[in-house]
């Protein structure tokens, strides 16, 4: 960031990742600003690339999606043609909803959301252990949710 935020750009932000709803004249009335000037503000922070996109997040449990699994995997090999095949392919998955590399002895976590147990079973076994690259996936069902957010820490960046 070329730019540094400030204490109100940051109030806008935060607004709009609790509620990308809110009209601009109610996020500028809450952060004490006239319509226009706070338009603008957004209308920079979204050129610069700080709004990547406006969602709403919908209730994984109410559509029926019970299963969360944190999936560690390894890779047959790590070089760079693996890497990408193998990426190329996770991108393609819709139950596969984050997926990070890691540092340490896995590879990649992957973030697997599907109906139920029966569902992931057969995505593990007819869509992710059909990837050539795949050596090792130890699966980690979570239990219990304890907290589930995706506002950033913003409060921090001061």
């Amino acid at each position: 960031m070329s730019e540094k935020l400030d204490s109100t750009d940051l109030a806008i932000l935060d607004l709009l990742q609790g509620d990308c709803s809110l009209s601009t004249a109610a996020i500028a009335e809450r952060v004490n600003l006239s319509q226009s000037p706070c338009w603008r503000r957004i209308s920079r922070l979204e050129e610069r690339g700080l709004i990547r996109e406006r969602v709403a997040l919908l209730d994984r449990q109410a559509l029926g999606m019970d299963v969360v699994v944190f999936a560690t995997v390894n890779l047959t090999a790590t070089g760079r043609q693996n890497l990408i095949s193998f990426e190329e392919d996770i991108i393609r998955y819709p139950e596969v909803i984050e997926c990070y590399t890691m540092t340490g002895i896995w590879d990649y976590l992957l973030k697997i959301v599907t109906r139920d147990v029966r569902h992931y079973e057969q995505f593990v076994r007819e869509t992710l252990s059909t990837n050539p690259d795949l050596r090792e996936l130890h699966s980690h069902m979570a239990v219990t949710e304890i907290k589930n957010s995706t506002s950033l820490p913003l409060q921090t960046q001061g």
